[in-house]
């Protein structure tokens, strides 16, 4: 049985914490494609934590790993980008409150995919409309430069989460699934 994403305890917790440092340590891992963008292979690590313990935990992880990166990269944090993050891995995440599905126990069928890639789809393009606003409303950065970046960081995005992503997520339930026949005689 899944954990409520409500329930906090010591295993939520170092659960955030992992998440966050392998996506804050491996986030300045890419191909740079536009100013500033990259296509960042750690963008998967977001709907893998997201599908696997839920849109709470996949938010914060996303949050706290971007601020990470952002820190060991430049010194300083862009936080409409970090805060988008931590959208991206929540909306992902959805697919983890879904009837049925549980990778854990190697649950999951071909209509929690489908879901799964609208959930993640629509937080790609939802987080990059928060970020690039946020950075031109509140940073005053250049509208020109951001919609280049949203739409170049928005078409990566979506090729990690499609290529990466959710195959990583499929083939975790499908080991499980392999598994699930063993028994333990004592």
């Amino acid at each position: 049985m899944k954990s409520s994403i409500w329930k906090w305890n010591t295993r939520t917790v170092v659960t955030i914490g992992i998440g966050a440092a392998l996506y804050g340590a491996t986030s300045w891992i890419g191909i740079p494609i536009a100013p500033d963008t990259q296509l960042r292979p750690a963008v998967a690590l977001l709907a893998i934590f997201g599908a696997l313990f839920g849109p709470v935990v996949g938010f914060v992880a996303g949050l706290i790993g971007h601020v990470i990166n952002d820190f060991l990269t430049s010194g300083t944090v862009w936080w409409g980008w970090a805060l988008g993050s931590g959208i991206t891995a929540a909306f992902m995440g959805l697919i983890y409150l879904s009837k049925g599905f549980n990778p854990q126990d190697g649950e999951i069928r071909k209509g929690h995919v489908v879901r799964f890639l609208i959930y993640g789809l629509v937080g790609i393009f939802v987080s990059l409309a928060f970020s690039g606003l946020f950075d031109i409303y509140v940073m005053g950065e250049p509208n020109d430069k951001i919609i280049i970046q949203t739409v170049t960081a928005g078409l990566a995005n979506t090729a990690v989460f499609v290529i990466l992503g959710i195959p990583a997520v499929w083939a975790y339930a499908k080991r499980n699934r392999n598994n699930t026949n063993l028994t333990v005689e004592r």
